[in-house]
C-alpha cells in the first residue's frame, strides 16, 4: 500500500501534537474493537462523558470516525479510509509508547 503523508501528519498533530493524544488513541482503539455511542466509551475507557464527547468532535471533524444514527442512539465507528490504513496508525502509537497494536478478541 502507498504511504499516505497526509494521514501521518494529522495523526501526528491529533495524536501527538495536542494535549489528548492519548484519550484519542485510546478512543480509536476501543472503536476497532466494537462501535459504540459515547455513553459506551465513557463507561468502558474510565473517562468522563464532556472529555469524550470532546475527543469524539474532534476525530470526526478530521474524518478518522463516522457517526451513525441520530441523537441518543448515534454510533460511532472508524471511518473506512480511517480503517484501511491502520499500520500507520499503529506505527504512530508505537513511537509515542502508546498502547495501540491490534484489537483484542473478547
Amino acid at each position: 500500500m502507498k504511504d499516505e503523508p497526509e494521514l501521518r501528519r494529522l495523526l501526528w498533530f491529533l495524536l501527538g501534537g495536542s494535549r489528548g493524544g492519548l484519550s484519542r488513541a485510546r478512543i480509536i482503539q476501543r472503536l476497532r474493537e466494537k462501535p459504540s455511542n459515547q455513553n459506551q466509551l465513557a463507561s468502558d475507557l474510565g473517562m468522563q462523558y464532556k472529555a469524550v464527547q470532546h475527543h469524539v468532535k474532534v476525530l470526526v471533524r478530521n474524518s478518522l470516525i463516522v457517526a451513525t444514527g441520530e441523537k441518543y442512539g448515534v454510533t460511532f465507528s472508524l471511518s473506512p479510509w480511517f480503517e484501511s490504513r491502520l499500520d500507520i496508525f499503529e506505527e504512530i502509537c508505537r513511537k509515542l509508547a502508546f498502547d495501540a497494536g491490534p484489537a483484542k478478541e473478547v
